[in-house]
Protein backbone atom coordinates (compact mmCIF):
# COMPACT_ATOMS: atom_id res chain seq x y z
CA UNK A 1 0.00 0.00 0.00
CA UNK A 2 1.44 3.34 -1.26
CA UNK A 3 0.37 6.59 0.54
CA UNK A 4 1.55 9.81 0.61
CA UNK A 5 0.37 12.02 3.48
CA UNK A 6 0.16 14.80 1.12
CA UNK A 7 -1.78 13.55 -1.00
CA UNK A 8 -3.38 10.94 -0.14
CA UNK A 9 -7.16 10.73 2.09
CA UNK A 10 -6.47 8.99 5.48
CA UNK A 11 -7.12 5.48 6.07
CA UNK A 12 -9.82 4.42 8.14
CA UNK A 13 -12.06 1.70 6.07
CA UNK A 14 -10.15 -1.47 6.07
CA UNK A 15 -11.22 -2.20 10.01
CA UNK A 16 -13.50 -5.03 10.25
CA UNK A 17 -15.65 -3.62 12.90
CA UNK A 18 -18.86 -1.85 10.52
CA UNK A 19 -19.69 1.84 11.61
CA UNK A 20 -16.61 1.95 14.32
CA UNK A 21 -13.96 2.28 10.53
CA UNK A 22 -15.91 4.92 10.18
CA UNK A 23 -16.06 7.24 13.06
CA UNK A 24 -12.53 8.14 13.21
CA UNK A 25 -9.61 9.38 10.93
CA UNK A 26 -6.23 7.86 10.88
CA UNK A 27 -3.56 8.90 9.06
CA UNK A 28 -0.37 7.99 7.59
CA UNK A 29 3.51 9.50 7.89
CA UNK A 30 6.15 7.95 6.57
CA UNK A 31 9.57 8.54 7.91
CA UNK A 32 12.53 7.26 7.38
CA UNK A 33 12.86 5.10 10.47
CA UNK A 34 9.40 4.37 11.11
CA UNK A 35 5.66 4.94 9.91
CA UNK A 36 3.95 7.72 12.07
CA UNK A 37 0.32 6.97 12.53
CA UNK A 38 -2.16 9.26 13.93
CA UNK A 39 -5.83 8.67 14.87
CA UNK A 40 -8.71 10.74 16.28
CA UNK A 41 -12.34 10.14 17.17
CA UNK A 42 -14.41 7.88 19.93
CA UNK A 43 -12.75 6.21 22.73
CA UNK A 44 -14.79 2.57 22.11
CA UNK A 45 -13.64 -1.11 22.15
CA UNK A 46 -14.96 -0.60 18.25
CA UNK A 47 -12.82 2.20 17.61
CA UNK A 48 -9.64 1.26 18.76
CA UNK A 49 -9.95 -2.72 17.02
CA UNK A 50 -10.81 -0.91 13.56
CA UNK A 51 -8.07 1.34 13.45
CA UNK A 52 -5.63 -1.13 15.28
CA UNK A 53 -7.27 -3.53 12.18
CA UNK A 54 -6.21 -0.46 9.64
CA UNK A 55 -2.49 -0.07 11.47
CA UNK A 56 -2.25 -3.36 10.58
CA UNK A 57 -3.38 -3.86 7.29
CA UNK A 58 -1.58 -0.95 6.36
CA UNK A 59 1.82 -2.64 7.44
CA UNK A 60 1.11 -5.92 5.67
CA UNK A 61 0.84 -4.15 2.67
CA UNK A 62 4.42 -1.75 3.37
CA UNK A 63 7.36 -2.45 4.23
CA UNK A 64 6.87 -0.95 7.98
CA UNK A 65 8.20 -2.58 10.93
CA UNK A 66 8.43 -0.04 13.55
CA UNK A 67 5.42 2.27 14.12
CA UNK A 68 4.45 5.08 16.37
CA UNK A 69 1.36 5.63 17.35
CA UNK A 70 -0.06 8.47 18.01
CA UNK A 71 -3.89 8.01 19.70
CA UNK A 72 -5.78 11.04 20.72
CA UNK A 73 -9.50 9.74 21.55
CA UNK A 74 -12.15 11.57 23.00
CA UNK A 75 -14.16 10.53 26.08
CA UNK A 76 -12.99 8.68 29.49
CA UNK A 77 -10.32 5.98 29.32
CA UNK A 78 -11.12 2.25 28.72
CA UNK A 79 -11.55 -0.32 31.41
CA UNK A 80 -9.15 -2.88 32.68
CA UNK A 81 -10.84 -5.63 30.56
CA UNK A 82 -11.00 -3.85 27.30
CA UNK A 83 -7.23 -2.69 27.29
CA UNK A 84 -6.52 -6.37 28.09
CA UNK A 85 -9.21 -7.92 25.64
CA UNK A 86 -7.59 -5.47 22.64
CA UNK A 87 -4.19 -5.54 23.55
CA UNK A 88 -4.14 -9.85 23.77
CA UNK A 89 -6.22 -9.78 19.95
CA UNK A 90 -3.47 -6.96 18.66
CA UNK A 91 -0.37 -8.94 20.11
CA UNK A 92 -1.27 -11.86 18.08
CA UNK A 93 -1.34 -9.56 14.91
CA UNK A 94 1.84 -7.37 15.36
CA UNK A 95 4.45 -10.24 14.27
CA UNK A 96 6.05 -10.44 11.35
CA UNK A 97 5.22 -7.13 10.03
CA UNK A 98 5.28 -4.56 12.79
CA UNK A 99 8.95 -5.45 15.57
CA UNK A 100 8.91 -2.51 17.16
CA UNK A 101 5.71 0.08 18.87
CA UNK A 102 6.10 3.45 19.91
CA UNK A 103 2.43 4.78 21.47
CA UNK A 104 1.89 7.96 23.23
CA UNK A 105 -2.20 8.77 24.04
CA UNK A 106 -2.64 12.62 23.81
CA UNK A 107 -5.25 12.87 25.93
CA UNK A 108 -4.78 14.43 29.22
CA UNK A 109 -7.91 12.88 30.89
CA UNK A 110 -6.74 8.97 30.52
CA UNK A 111 -4.37 7.42 32.76
CA UNK A 112 -0.80 6.71 32.61
CA UNK A 113 -1.35 3.71 34.98
CA UNK A 114 -3.83 1.94 32.17
CA UNK A 115 -1.23 2.73 29.59
CA UNK A 116 1.30 0.91 31.48
CA UNK A 117 -1.04 -1.45 32.30
CA UNK A 118 -1.50 -2.49 28.67
CA UNK A 119 2.07 -1.98 27.70
CA UNK A 120 2.93 -4.94 30.83
CA UNK A 121 0.09 -6.91 29.00
CA UNK A 122 1.76 -6.35 25.28
CA UNK A 123 5.22 -7.01 26.51
CA UNK A 124 4.36 -10.36 28.19
CA UNK A 125 2.64 -11.52 24.99
CA UNK A 126 6.15 -10.57 22.94
CA UNK A 127 5.51 -7.59 21.37
CA UNK A 128 8.16 -5.21 21.68
CA UNK A 129 6.10 -2.02 22.67
CA UNK A 130 6.83 1.39 24.94
CA UNK A 131 4.32 3.63 26.13
CA UNK A 132 5.20 7.26 26.00
CA UNK A 133 4.52 10.63 27.77
CA UNK A 134 5.30 12.77 24.31
CA UNK A 135 5.38 12.39 20.68
CA UNK A 136 9.15 13.51 20.27
CA UNK A 137 10.42 11.10 23.62
CA UNK A 138 8.57 8.35 21.23
CA UNK A 139 10.37 9.49 18.21
CA UNK A 140 13.54 9.85 20.02
CA UNK A 141 13.37 6.09 20.94
CA UNK A 142 12.62 5.00 17.11
CA UNK A 143 15.40 6.76 15.82
CA UNK A 144 17.74 5.83 18.58
CA UNK A 145 18.27 9.13 19.39
CA UNK A 146 17.11 9.14 22.87
CA UNK A 147 17.64 7.44 26.41
CA UNK A 148 14.46 5.08 26.84
CA UNK A 149 14.82 4.73 30.36
CA UNK A 150 14.30 8.67 31.11
CA UNK A 151 11.50 8.93 28.45
CA UNK A 152 9.05 6.15 29.75
CA UNK A 153 6.30 6.84 32.45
Amino acid sequence: MTRRPDTDPPIGTHGEQGMAAKSYQLTIDKKPDYWHFRVIGPNTPEVVRAYLADVYYACAQGDCTSILVEENLSGKGLGLFDIFELVTEGSEKTWPYIRRIAFVDVNPDHSSHDMKFAETVAVNRGVNVHVFRSVAEAQAWLTGAGDIASARP
